[in-house]
């Protein structure tokens, strides 16, 4: 059920409705609570404010439909910037970074305070009253008189004030969120983030795979694995009496029969717990970066394949990219890949499927060589990259990997380079090889 509302949680926060839902409902109760504030009296102080002039009911219903109206018309403007936006930025960087722009909180904040102003000044707006209007309720004596929430209006007078500087910071946000620099700054950052939060102990020894052993727990769904509940899996294994070993990761796919997890019970009279442990694994239609760094990583690898394509030719932008993927690659060399859910001294009980350095010096370095080689400036700024990488650990063993990618690219850019670019590029191989022996 957590990992329901997890999912969920998710969902929501990746869409354009829910922070201008949650706002206009906001709105809607600020505005009934500042009226019901002027109805009773309790905003009478501000008629002894000498400077502050009060509205009167006509220019109180003109201000409030210029707001309401304004707020209205930027809304739609906003949205439809943003999406034109998204648009630009999918179709240049990738699919995959549409969701990188649906979670925006300055995309989702801007329309919300936005839409959040328009309910509250058409909610105060059909309070106001003139003392000629008809009474609505017969034998009320103060039905017919004038009626005009001076609190009310300066809080929607407040509201537009921040509505503009709202609007001044979205002109900014918006180029600025595009440019390729600041996406790949975003998410460079979150993925050594990640690495640090998925990965908090220093590097120890290599990583090992265990031999399974146990009861499949077969899936039901089909899709992407997005969130995996490890602290319900570690109770159920404590509750229950048992060991259990993953089979899949975050972010891989997967479809019916296929193995989850391997159950072993240390009670032989104990069943395995199927449903509970599917219920931990929260599948959808597309990965999502929460709980799967290796979404990062792809892209990254993306939007230096699609900078190195014939049809855009950007090495530049590739360079960035695989700057910001050596830093990552040094960050995660220096950490132990070998995940744990149990404290000290105690028994495992919970057994992800890890992976070891090379695992993903191929998923990032790997995924990017075949481009990488046909361009003579990203092949010597990849070399510089690995050796840079390999210099900030203290692992011979993985320096060793990030030594045989740069064999591997040396090789593959022998097949699409020649001449003086080829040359170069060898130089720097024998430069670097000798850098890593050392």
């Amino acid at each position: 059920m957590i990992n329901q509302i997890q999912s969920l949680w998710t969902k929501a926060n990746a869409s354009y409705w829910f922070y201008p839902a949650l706002f206009a409902i906001l709105s809607l109760l600020l505005a009934l609570f500042c009226v019901h504030l002027d109805r009773t009296g309790w905003a009478d102080f501000l008629a002894e404010i000498e400077w502050l002039q009060p509205a009167r009911p006509e220019g109180a219903s003109n201000m409030l439909t210029v707001i309401s109206g304004s707020m209205i018309g930027v809304a739609s403007t906003v949205f439809s910037i943003t999406i034109a936006a998204v648009a630009y930025a999918s179709g240049n960087y990738g699919p995959r970074l549409l969701t990188n722009f649906m979670e925006d909180k300055g995309n989702q904040l801007s329309l919300a305070t936005f839409i959040g102003t328009f309910v509250f000044s058409l909610t105060v707006l059909r309070v106001v009253r003139t003392a000629e209007e008809q009474p609505l309720l017969i034998g009320n004596p103060d039905a017919s008189s004038g009626f005009v929430p001076q609190l009310s209006l300066l809080v929607a007078y407040a509201l537009m004030a921040i509505s503009i500087m709202v609007l001044v910071f979205f002109l900014n946000h918006i180029p600025a969120s595009i440019r390729i620099n600041t996406v790949l700054e975003g998410i460079g950052e979150r993925l050594i983030g990640d690495i640090r939060a998925l990965f908090p102990k220093p590097a120890r020894s290599a990583v090992t795979a265990s031999s399974p052993d146990g009861t499949p727990v077969a899936t039901t769904g089909t899709g992407y694995i997005q969130r995996i509940d490890f602290d319900q899996l570690q109770d159920i294994a404590e509750r229950k009496n048992g060991k259990l070993q993953l089979n899949v990761r975050t972010g891989d796919f997967v479809h019916p029969a296929m193995t989850l997890a391997l159950w072993k019970g240390l009670d032989h009279e104990q069943t395995s717990p199927d449903d509970e442990i599917r219920e931990c694994f929260g599948l959808g239609g597309m990965r999502t970066p929460v709980q799967d760094m290796q979404f990062l990583i792809d892209e990254l690898a993306e939007i230096a394949l699609r900078a190195l394509s014939p049809g855009i030719n950007d090495p530049f932008t590739a360079i960035t990219a695989l700057h910001w993927l050596g830093a990552a690659m040094a960050e995660l060399g220096r950490r132990d890949l070998r995940r744990s859910f149990h404290d000290e001294g105690e028994e495992e009980r919970v057994v992800p499927l890890n992976d070891d350095y090379a695992h993903f010096i191929a998923r990032g370095f790997g995924a990017m060589r075949g481009a990488v080689s046909t361009s003579r400036i990203a092949s010597l700024v990849m070399f510089d990259t690995l050796a840079n990488t390999a210099s900030t650990l203290n692992d011979a063993s993985r320096s060793r990997e990030l030594a045989k990618e740069a064999e591997k690219l040396v090789v593959q850019a022998r097949l699409n380079l020649e001449g003086p670019e080829m040359d170069e590029v060898e130089a720097r191989y024998i430069a670097i090889s000798q850098r890593l022996a050392g």
